[in-house]
């Protein structure tokens, strides 16, 4: 490809249709004096430097998967939840198994991914999972058996609803009895751990859009915007209108409005 003969238009459109630049074309951009190109050159050196970041992110979250699968197991699952600390509606937690191949740059803690990227990785890891389970345990439980407990209630049930049985399981901080299979808590494990980032975000995706179809049912809270969680203005609305069913009666923000 002979750049000199070449617009910039045409050049950055060239660029456009490359899933990944060579570097023998990106050596053609850097030696072109025009000052568009050098732009251009500049662009794919950012964009190349980011996709190795996570490149080598995506290596260091992966090394436990990478350990059990090397070491025979063939289902490793990873365990998390969302929901512990608002005060209305469930904890939720599910339980991931991704392919052994799987690779999906950038997948993080769902705290740390935008909500358009998080929702977007939702649909890559419903669609390309091994084996996807769904727990969820509500307020009233919660207020019986205390969040720890739901906690690891919802995550046994997320596993139990993957419907294929786990060889690992790679858990974000907790240690869950009555399970046959290897475990291993990893504590802060949604920001090291793929598989137990993969569970975030479905966890995370799941709750939200519950707690959007809850704030049609109770608009006063906000909860699409809120998630349940104490905001100043989710606290004056309990304030105003009392507690819901979704409250949890327990929680320090709602009892007192019993």
């Amino acid at each position: 490809m002979n750049l000199a003969d070449m617009s910039i238009k045409e050049i950055r459109m060239a660029i456009e249709k490359l899933d990944e630049v060579p570097s023998d074309f990106l050596q053609c951009l850097q030696a072109d004096k025009r000052a568009g190109v050098q732009a251009l050159a500049k662009q794919v050196e950012a964009a190349k430097a980011r996709q190795a970041k996570l490149q080598q992110l995506w290596t260091e979250m992966s090394t436990y998967e990478r350990a059990l699968y090397a070491d025979g197991h063939q289902h490793v699952f990873g365990v998390d939840e969302v929901g512990r600390g608002p005060l209305a509606g469930p904890v939720v937690a599910s339980a991931v198994c991704l392919p052994k191949d799987f690779y999906l740059p950038g997948l993080n803690d769902s705290k740390k991914v935008p909500v358009a990227t998080r929702e977007a990785f939702y649909e890559v890891i419903m669609r390309d999972a091994v084996a996807v389970g769904i727990g969820m345990v509500d307020a009233r439980r919660i207020d019986a058996i205390n969040i720890l407990n739901a906690t690891k209630e919802a995550m046994k049930a997320a596993i139990e609803d993957a419907g294929v049985p786990a060889d690992v399981l790679l858990i974000d901080a907790v240690q869950l009895t009555g399970v046959s299979c290897k475990q291993i808590p990893i504590i802060g494990g949604d920001a090291k751990c793929v598989s137990i980032a993969a569970a975030s975000i479905v966890a995370k995706v799941t709750r939200d859009r519950m707690m959007a179809e809850y704030a049609k049912q109770y608009p006063q809270y906000g909860f699409d915007k809120n998630a349940g969680y104490g905001t100043a203005e989710h606290l004056a609305a309990i304030a105003a209108y009392g507690p819901t069913p979704l409250h949890r009666m327990t929680f320090t923000g709602v009892k007192e409005q019993a």
